[in-house]
Parts: structure tokens; C-alpha cells; sequence
């Protein structure tokens, strides 16, 4: 990953960090992400991440949110840099999120504001922050497989756009904004090098051509 000439050393990574957690959403190392904040608790969150060190991490929850219910998280999750923001007049902020290292939980603290926090452990994701790791991809039947899995989905692309970005790129891109359900875009998080994850993202393209999965709700990120 090619880091950003304001994203922080990966050992200034801080230890304790405010985390969003949404389903069906997914930020990965390199991404961006663009989100559209409204709930009191993550106007709050914002708030405070703009004063601090800009970072929030994204996780999905682990089950269903009910009333009166905290639901627990995964345990993978991946922080992210506010690397712009705007305020709305009607109360809103549109931020984005660039996309900086993966963290495991390894605790909840104490929320604040209405908004949760947790300890972040990322020493198991050191590998995020280096700059061009080892990538191995099969980006002919990548391509071949995304382009039927695009014309099954409706999802109009620029081919040529596409042909021109490099595989890393070109993965994590894929991995944030194809249609896949909650599960697999944890598997495609937790992925343990860019070679696994552009070998699992291959393999959901292909499941869903052949009538698997491949329609959940990657679009909720620009609802919240």
C-alpha cells in the first residue's frame, strides 16, 4: 500500500479508537470509503475523530441490531483516516475514509457520546502498511468472470478504466463495492495476503454467475 503523505507510521497507529460498525460495508487498506453521516452518535463520533487523529475504525457487527440490544462485533475490523469532509446544512457530514490497517479487538472500552470504542491490536496486520507486498493474480479470469458477474447484476463499468488499474488497486476496489453479503465481505477483510484476497474475491464472482450469493448491500454506506 502506498501511504498517503498525512496517514500516520504504522507504529504511530493509536491503541484505542472509535469504531462504526455497519453491516455489509467494507473498508479496506488502501480504499476509499465515503460515508454519509447523520445519527447523532456518529455525528458525535465524527466530531471528535476531527479533533483528535482522524481515525475511525469500520467493523461489522456480528449479529442483527435490536432494541435494547448492543450487538457484539466481528473481531476483524479495518481503521480508516478522515482524508476529507464537509458539512451539509441540514446537520450532516460527508466524510471519507482512506483506508489505513486492518485491527483485531482486543477489547470494548467504555463508550462515549453514544458511540463505541475499542483497544485495537494491529500488530497482526503490519503487512497493510508496507509499501508493493507480494501480489499474485490470475487477472484474466478475474475479468472474464467480472464481466458476466456485471451484466447479471445490471452494474454498467468503464472497461477501459478497469484494464488500466493495477491488481491491487483493482482488488481492493472490487472487494468494496461488489454487491456480496455481510459474510463474504468479512472473508474478503480477513483475508490473510492481497493474493488470498484477490483468489476469494475471484471465487465469490464465480459462485454468483453460477447462481450462489453476490446480492447483499454494499450500498448501505451511502446511507449512513
Amino acid at each position: 500500500m502506498t501511504r498517503g503523505p498525512f496517514d500516520p507510521a504504522f507504529e504511530a497507529l493509536p491503541a484505542e479508537i472509535p469504531v462504526f460498525p455497519l453491516a455489509g460495508v467494507l473498508l479496506l487498506p488502501g480504499g476509499r470509503l465515503p460515508l454519509n453521516i447523520f445519527e447523532p452518535r456518529y455525528l458525535a463520533m465524527t466530531r471528535d475523530a476531527i479533533k483528535d487523529e482522524r481515525i475511525i475504525g469500520m467493523i461489522q457487527p456480528a449479529e442483527l441490531e435490536r432494541p435494547g440490544h448492543v450487538p457484539a462485533l466481528q473481531q476483524v475490523g479495518c481503521a480508516g483516516r478522515i482524508t476529507a469532509f464537509n458539512e451539509t446544512e441540514d446537520g450532516r457530514y460527508l466524510i471519507t475514509l482512506g483506508g489505513l490497517a486492518r485491527f483485531r479487538i482486543a477489547s470494548e472500552l467504555p463508550g462515549v457520546s453514544g458511540y463505541r470504542r475499542v483497544q485495537a491490536d494491529f500488530v497482526p496486520f503490519a503487512e497493510d502498511m508496507a509499501d508493493n507486498p507480494a501480489l499474485e493474480l490470475d487477472r484474466a479470469r478475474l475479468l472474464r468472470a467480472l464481466k458476466g458477474f456485471f451484466h447479471q447484476q445490471g452494474i454498467k463499468a468503464d472497461w477501459e478504466q478497469i484494464e488500466r488499474t493495477a491488481d491491487a488497486a483493482l482488488i481492493t476496489s472490487l472487494a468494496m463495492v461488489c454487491p456480496f453479503e455481510p459474510q463474504e465481505k468479512q472473508a474478503l477483510l480477513e483475508a490473510g495476503s492481497a493474493t488470498e484476497r484477490g483468489r476469494v474475491l475471484t471465487a465469490l464472482i464465480e459462485m454468483a454467475l453460477l447462481g450462489g450469493t453476490g446480492s447483499g448491500s454494499s450500498g448501505e454506506a451511502a446511507r449512513h
